[in-house]
């Protein structure tokens, strides 16, 4: 009769086990997926930034050294320009963006040894209001500078292109229309005391999280 009763009760028993072994690899499964995503990579830096808010890009600038090496524009990861790619010149880099999504519209070098002030100066103008624009000298930037392209700058957010002067190293990161001063920017001044290269001051470079615009602020 016992030999009877084990054999009605073996299925169940069965089941349980099967049952029980059944959660184990599902909680197992769960453990493994859990440690994997704690063991996953953290977010990889963008343009040297190791995080930024959703409403915001990571940027980096960085000047020309002299005459020698051009400079470099990263945005929200990318490179947009560099002595590596080629795609840079004697004067101003520049680049400009779409404020909302990052786009490049267009990027380029204002030649600002050879180049006519006229031209440059309607460059600049058709930048169109809440567009992000990057800015990176090399060379000299001076030759055909003149005050209605340093205001153009200044009415992006500029405190330091008035005072820019032969030779000095700048790097700006700013809004057009934003009327509103930018924290994104560097200016080394060449001075014989504390120049680095031969006649040429160091390098400068900013980077950090530029907020995206904020359309309505421009379509008003």
């Amino acid at each position: 009769m016992r030999y009877q009763a084990f054999l009605y009760l073996l299925p169940a028993v069965c089941a349980v086990l099967l049952i029980t072994w059944i959660i184990s690899i599902n909680l197992f499964d769960v453990e493994g997926k859990t440690t994997y995503i704690l063991a996953a990579k953290p977010h990889e830096p963008k343009c040297g930034v190791s995080v930024c808010p959703p409403d915001h890009f990571a940027i980096h600038i960085r000047s020309g050294a002299a005459n020698v090496v051009g400079p470099r524009i990263c945005f929200d990861g990318k490179i947009i320009m560099s002595h590596a790619l080629n795609n840079v010149g004697q004067g101003l880099n520049i680049v400009v963006l779409n404020g909302e999504n990052g786009t490049v519209e267009k990027l380029g070098n204002l030649n600002m040894r050879d180049g006519n002030p006229e031209d440059i100066l309607a460059y600049l103008k058709e930048i169109k209001p809440g567009m992000i624009v990057l800015v990176a000298s090399f060379d000299d930037v001076t030759a055909k500078m003149t005050n209605d392209i340093r205001e153009i700058f200044v009415g992006m957010g500029s405190t330091f292109i008035r005072s820019v002067k032969q030779r000095d190293s700048w790097v700006f990161a700013g809004r057009a229309g934003a009327e509103r001063k930018s924290l994104f920017e560097k200016h080394a001044v060449n001075h014989e005391n504390t120049n680095i290269y031969d006649g040429w001051p160091n390098t400068v470079g900013v980077g950090g999280c530029f907020p995206k615009t904020n359309v309505e602020q421009f379509t008003a």
